[in-house]
């Protein structure tokens, strides 16, 4: 069984404060029928449906980019709803592919999962995702992030992609996706 999740970057729907990610209410059932297109949707299966894999997709443009993630959970909601820190091991360079040549991020302070967060709440956090800083010994005001269900400082207003600043690795970035989120 596939699970399906949507995230329009030209909305705040999915922005990392909405409640879509902590509650069981669906959100356009309709739009979990019409394929890859920039509908959103949150279907029931977000919070009733096991899984042993994760597979991202980010779309630019008309290029979708995917990475796949071995994880096991009861659902999508039981990793999320409550806010805690969970933390994945892709790697930056996975992350990375779901933007494609265009990427950047920060290369210190890499914390990747789920409800990730820096120090300072103001700045990069996503719901699932990856944050980097610039700065050696702290993850306090990352300034770098791909992920989906993000905000923070500096671009409040990135939901979906990547957004980077103050020494990225390939530079200032704010790139919105629409993305995919699918589990078996």
């Amino acid at each position: 069984m596939l699970f399906s999740f949507f995230v329009v970057y030209t909305q705040t729907t999915f922005h990392y404060g909405s409640s879509l990610w902590s509650n069981r209410e669906t959100f356009n059932l309709a739009g979990g029928q019409t394929g890859f297109d920039t509908q959103e949707t949150k279907l029931p299966t977000y919070w009733n449906t096991p899984f042993s894999k994760i597979c991202f997709g980010m779309k630019i443009d008309q290029q979708i980019n995917f990475i796949v993630m071995n994880k096991q959970a009861d659902s999508l909601h039981s990793l999320i709803a409550d806010g805690q820190y969970r933390a994945t091991s892709l790697g930056r360079n996975m992350w990375k592919k779901l933007i494609g040549s265009q990427a950047s991020l920060q290369n210190r302070c890499i914390k990747e999962g789920f409800n990730t967060m820096c120090d300072d709440s103001a700045f990069s956090k996503a719901r699932i995702g990856i944050l980097g800083n610039n700065d050696f010994f702290e993850c306090k005001t990352c300034d770098s992030r791909i992920g989906f269900g993000t905000g923070g400082h500096h671009d409040d207003s990135n939901t979906c992609g990547n957004y980077a600043c103050c020494g990225g690795d390939n530079g200032e970035k704010s790139i919105k996706a629409m993305g995919y989120i699918f589990v078996q």
